[in-house]
């Protein structure tokens, strides 16, 4: 499992121990397979959010809570999903906000890697899930990796949070606001989106604050 982590994170993270804690990650996802159990997203997927873009090139974190728990849906970054996969209801959310917040029309598609590539970082803080089960990885060490990450990048200053839900906000603790900007509403899940989520302008509070800091928007259209 260390061997899989970025390189250019590891070196990130290079002030924190994180051998131990992926060996017994490592060691309960081989146990639960060896039961017959099956895991999502694959295992070259896992880190594919840290993969995709550069731990300084990081201007946005967007925070989800564990990957999708049905066949050919996680695709290692929050809330992605493959562009073959019908789009679950909170990415559908996702974009009908999107194209109300900026006033425009986007291609939908569910693999939001183009997003990922411009800076973004889609993180789950639970990495891995099994097959019809949510939740069922949590507290298996998950979340002290993503915590570190979370907090190390709040400490480079001038990174755009995104937390959707009471459990990403749970995590804004980890912030320093004072250099980073911090947006809380409600889960874009059917069952709270309209209770928050929808006309609270996050992608274009986001390019605000990207621009204040000298630094490119990001393109949200996905063509």
């Amino acid at each position: 499992m260390l061997q899989d982590l970025p390189k250019n994170w590891l070196g990130f993270l290079k002030n924190h121990d994180l051998k131990k804690q992926l060996l017994s990650i490592e060691a309960r996802l081989e146990e639960e397979i060896k039961l017959g159990k099956i895991i999502f997203p694959k295992r070259e997927n896992i880190f594919r959010s840290l993969q995709l873009v550069q731990p300084y090139e990081v201007k946005v974190v967007i925070l989800g809570q564990d990957p999708y728990h049905n066949f050919n849906q996680a695709d290692g970054l929050a809330f992605s999903v493959s562009n073959f996969q019908s789009l679950p209801p909170s990415l559908r959310n996702i974009f009908i906000e999107i194209e109300n917040d900026l006033n425009i029309k986007i291609e939908k598609k569910g693999d939001l890697e183009n997003i990922a590539k411009q800076g973004v970082l889609l993180l789950n803080s639970i990495l891995t899930v099994e097959k019809n089960n949510p939740g069922s990885h949590k507290n298996i060490g998950w979340e002290k990796l993503t915590d570190i990450i979370i907090s190390s990048l709040s400490l480079m200053g001038n990174i755009v949070f995104i937390l959707w839900g009471n459990f990403a906000k749970k995590k804004s603790n980890l912030i320093d606001n004072n250099i980073n900007l911090v947006i809380n509403s409600s889960h874009p899940s059917p069952f709270s989106a309209h209770k928050g989520f929808f006309g609270s302008k996050p992608f274009s509070k986001c390019n605000d604050y990207l621009i204040s800091k000298g630094k490119e928007p990001i393109k949200w259209n996905l063509k």
